[in-house]
């Protein structure tokens, strides 16, 4: 058995590699470790509500841009619905709220009404940030053809060159004078770094200008939604998407990459699985690759990263409202709250490190929009903050679930006194940390952004998709150009076009590997008013005890309203017997009205067992 291409990590860059590669007819193998794809890029459910993990907003889907363009040739404007929020964000103040418009002639008046001793300024800074978008996405591909047109630069990309000099912070001392204004600017930094003395003027400025051009989406029901399309569209082009599969060793021989070995996530007794292919994409973290790689090239990738630094974290606090927020003076979608010892731009950073009383966050409302995330009555929403890993190290089990309960009570107090009477709202709460971010997706750090988009690691100094093995490519947030959802997809696309114009292929034919998981109902029947048996074929390898659960994913629910279509479930029966069962509480929930509407037959994925 052998694929053109195999991809590890099942993020939005490997999956949009894997759904352009399929596009242009390569068979594709894609490997997830979770039991599901999308990286940051997914849902989760708590009761009758959706919880989005990743996305705020989105950037660059201004009509013809590239993205879009990309989007629809996948078919993504057919299956996943994207929704405008109202504005790009709100910095709330005592004194007069600023909200920062969509569209770059609103957001020029806007500033210059606030602060008309910085007209100047301010009109310097749209014409840089759009004028770097501009000429950023016009740049020659291939490295020849960038090589060739550097000493023009200054005259083919004045706005680029000028961004690239500077840092967020060194531009605005420069030329903008009111330290408010520069706040007001950088309030959303969160999204992209942590300090605006190390982010690269060039990269702040593009998904910056992204979101005032053609304002920030979201997309309906989730992120999953984007995640589930693209690996959809993977299989339906012969491709094979396995979830919870994890990569431990890309195989080599030659200089050049042969195969990949992996495992299953969450069956520790089956055996390792290798299999041959043309190419790699790792999507994956790339501090990760070295220790899959053999030598000489484990070393040589970590020289190579060696200096290389990683970006901060984050902390979210998911939330379910029972109301929605309008009522307690919520305005805006995505509100910024600043920390009450900020007061220049020089404080921002030191304000990421500092308590949580004090620190910077972002609260969005998605009830704001129709997100499709929460029944008509009920909203849900998140807090957002810079965070790091080095904050939650070292602590036991109870120690961590009680940092996190205090860290959740002091930002609920001060949500609460800037919308007085929001708490009594709320049903639903959960934290997740830097060491969730690390746990779920395997980044170092859990570093959301890769690597620091500094000025030294950003733009063209960036790594590139192929810079190692002739037939290994790299596409993730932590090479060119970046993290958040507009970047990765851009990467996972520019890796495809690369791979493609290397022509590094041979024939494969239409053999895939068969998933022993995937497995057939055999029985359904009622228990009683409230609970519902399921039996299915036992997977091959699948040796469970008692007590032990697994997760039931049912390929083709029959309704999917507000759920999701899997569930964490004891195995309800022995280890002697030939089948799986599983009880299921009807509880009204769409997955529940699935399993009551499945037919024998119908074919679901079983990830586990699992203590």
């Amino acid at each position: 058995m052998k694929y053109n291409t195999i991809i590890i990590g099942g993020g939005l860059a490997g999956l949009t590699a894997g759904a352009t590669l399929s596009k242009f007819g390569k068979k594709v193998l894609l490997l997830e470790q979770h039991h599901k794809p999308g990286g940051c890029a997914t849902t989760f459910k708590r009761g009758d509500l959706i919880i989005e993990v990743g996305l705020h907003e989105m950037s660059g889907l201004a009509e013809n841009s590239k993205l879009i363009n990309l989007l629809k040739m996948l078919n993504v404007d057919k299956n996943v619905q994207f929704q405008q929020v109202p504005e790009f964000y709100a910095v709330l103040s005592d004194k007069k709220d600023f909200v920062f418009p969509h569209g770059f002639e609103a957001a020029t008046k806007a500033l210059i009404d606030r602060y008309p001793e910085d007209e100047k300024g301010i009109k310097r800074f749209i014409k840089l940030i759009a004028g770097v978008r501009k000429e950023g996405v016009s740049l020659p591909r291939t490295p020849l053809k960038r090589k060739l047109i550097y000493p023009l630069m200054p005259l083919l990309y004045p706005n680029l060159v000028e961004a690239s000099r500077h840092t967020v912070g060194s531009w605005l001392d420069k030329y903008i004078t009111n330290e408010n204004a520069k706040l007001d600017l950088v309030a959303h930094i969160g999204y992209w770094g942590d300090d605006p003395y190390t982010l690269s003027m060039f990269y702040y400025s593009m998904p910056f200008s992204g979101f005032i051009e053609n304002g920030g989406h979201f997309i309906k029901g989730g992120s999953q939604q984007l995640s589930d399309h693209l690996a959809a569209y993977i299989e339906k082009q012969g491709g094979s998407v396995l979830l919870g599969q994890k990569a431990e060793k890309i195989v080599t021989e030659n200089g050049r990459v042969t195969g990949v070995t992996f495992h299953d996530s969450f069956n520790e007794s089956l055996e390792p699985v290798t299999i041959s292919c043309d190419n790699i994409v790792a999507n994956c973290a790339v501090p990760l690759v070295p220790a899959m790689l053999d030598e000489p090239h484990a070393s040589s990738l970590k020289q190579k990263i060696g200096l290389q630094t990683n970006s901060c974290s984050l902390l979210c606090l998911y939330l379910g409202f029972k109301t929605n927020l309008e009522i307690f003076g919520v305005k805006y979608y995505s509100n910024y709250i600043q920390g009450d010892d900020v007061k220049t731009l020089k404080d921002v950073h030191l304000n990421q490190l500092g308590d949580w009383s004090k620190r910077s966050f972002i609260f969005v409302d998605y009830g704001r929009i129709d997100a499709q995330l929460a029944p008509p009555e009920k909203s849900v929403g998140a807090i957002c903050g810079v965070d790091y890993l080095k904050n939650w190290e070292g602590l036991s089990k109870d120690e961590y679930k009680a940092k996190k309960e205090e860290v959740a009570q002091i930002l609920l107090q001060r949500l609460e006194k800037q919308f007085p009477g929001i708490r009594e709202s709320i049903e639903y709460y959960e934290v997740a940390t830097p060491k969730t971010i690390q746990r779920f997706t395997s980044n170092p750090d859990g570093s959301v952004y890769g690597f620091t988009q500094s000025k030294e690691q950003s733009g063209m100094k960036r790594l590139r998709n192929n810079f190692l093995i002739p037939n290994l490519y790299f596409a993730s947030a932590w090479t060119f150009p970046g993290g958040g959802f507009e970047g990765t997809i851009m990467a996972g696309f520019l890796a495809a076009l690369q791979m493609n114009r290397d022509k590094i292929w041979s024939e494969c034919d239409d053999t895939k590997y068969d998933d022993h998981r995937i497995v057939s109902l055999l029985e359904r029947k009622k228990i009683d008013n409230q609970t519902l048996a399921l039996s299915f074929e036992k997977p091959t390898g699948f040796q469970h005890k008692k007590g032990q659960y697994s997760i039931l994913n049912l390929l083709n629910p029959k309704v999917t309203e507000l759920d999701l279509p899997y569930r964490w479930l004891p195995v309800d029966s022995s280890a002697k017997e030939d089948t799986l069962r599983f009880h299921v509480e009807l509880d009204d929930s769409s997955f529940s009205k699935s399993c009551e509407l499945i037919d024998i037959g119908d074919q679901a994925m079983i990830f586990g067992p699992m203590s």
